[in-house]
């Protein structure tokens, strides 16, 4: 196994055959595994077979399943359209928490990868670079936290809300369904007094609208930088 990292290891030559193959066929091929059944139909044996391809052909160009995700990773990356230079820090942190969300919508796996250590790939080094580029602060530092606050709340509230559609696909019940089927149970308990707070977001909170509760909960953390940095 080599000990360079696969975003400096060329790829093997390209030789005759009746399947090509090239890490971006890899890729995109593990893509569609993943978009259409998730992480655990994602294997370079299972890759392999949706090219038509021998699984030892792969190793040539992966080497092991966490390059593939690595590279995975990168790809969807590649999709976010970096916020505009001109814009202000806010406009331009709205649009990266956006765009994000947009990216784990169409593919649900990606969330499940996100957070922990930096990506590296080209295309997340490109991303972390313009949005710490939108904040603007002299103190890199501050910078590193407002986006990291940004960027905390996505990942929880889109996580959030996948793990809800997953939920809706395993149950075969719809959110306002399994409302519906809990009711009762959650009418006793409210009725004992011993939850207000719980008995007004059941009977006074609004619908729940996933676009409009992720904004407002962006503007809580966005109003919070700005206080703090007086912007």
């Amino acid at each position: 196994m080599s000990n360079e990292l696969v975003w400096n290891r060329p790829e093997p030559p390209s030789k005759p055959s009746p399947t090509p193959l090239s890490r971006e066929l890899i890729v995109n091929a593990a893509i569609r595994l993943a978009d259409e059944g998730g992480l655990d139909e994602v294997s370079l044996r299972k890759v392999a077979a949706a090219l038509n391809a021998g699984p030892m052909r792969l190793y040539g160009y992966i080497e092991t399943k966490d390059e593939l995700l690595d590279l995975m990773v990168d790809e969807v990356y590649g999709e976010i359209t970096p916020p505009d230079p001109s814009a202000d820090w806010r406009t331009g942190l709205r649009h990266v928490a956006h765009a994000v969300r947009a990216a784990a919508k169409r593919h649900e796996w990606f969330i499940d990868l996100l957070g922990g250590r930096p990506h590296q790939g080209p295309n997340s080094l490109a991303h972390i670079e313009a949005t710490l580029a939108t904040v603007g602060f002299d103190d890199i530092d501050q910078a590193l936290s407002a986006v990291g606050a940004v960027m905390a709340y996505v990942y929880g509230a889109v996580r959030n809300e996948i793990t809800e559609l997953r939920a809706e696909r395993s149950t075969g019940m719809t959110e306002e369904q399994w409302q519906r089927a809990n009711g009762p149970y959650m009418q006793r308990m409210l009725a004992t007094g011993r939850f207000p707070m719980l008995a007004k977001v059941m009977y006074e909170g609004s619908d729940g609208d996933h676009a409009r509760a992720f904004d407002d909960g962006l503007d809580y953390v966005l109003d919070g930088i700005a206080v703090r940095h007086g912007i």
